[in-house]
């Protein structure tokens, strides 16, 4: 497992993104892990970067550490997300790409597309991701070219 003791697992989405958020909430609480859910709150209209800066920033601060996302195509959020410095954010449809997004890239926060993927799939794409260790080695190299 990825989680970080003392660290919350911070959760950020729009309203397309709102009932899977809800559902890796209810994960993660199963599992007994703490979460900092930075909003929405309900499936009424919203702007998902109101939600995704204060979540970009408190994975850069190390006050929560992965974060989930989600907006109705992933897209947008990610995009927001990966705005910040200290943010690895990825798009995950499939478990293999979250599993991937975590050895290769050290993703600290894996985006999910809302609209286009069933419960099952949210909940498998979030085990997964926390599951997954980095595996360093030559892939450190790559990572230490994103940041400007």
């Amino acid at each position: 497992m990825i989680l970080k003791e003392g660290k919350a697992v911070g959760l950020a989405c729009d309203h397309a993104g709102f009932e899977a958020k809800e559902l890796i909430k209810s994960l993660l609480t199963e599992m007994g892990v703490e979460v900092k859910d930075f909003g929405c709150y309900s499936t009424d209209s919203v702007d998902y970067p109101d939600f995704a800066h204060p979540l970009a920033s408190a994975v850069e601060s190390g006050e929560c550490y992965p974060g989930f996302a989600v907006c109705g195509s992933g897209n947008g959020i990610n995009m927001t997300l990966n705005k910040h410095q200290g943010v690895r954010s990825a798009l995950c449809w499939t478990e293999e790409i979250a599993s991937l997004a975590r050895q290769h890239n050290d993703a600290n926060v894996c985006v999910m597309p809302g609209r286009f993927i069933p419960e099952e799939t949210v909940k498998a794409i979030a085990k997964i991701f926390l599951e997954t260790e980095y595996e360093g080695g030559r892939h450190q190299r790559r990572i230490d070219k994103i940041p400007l």
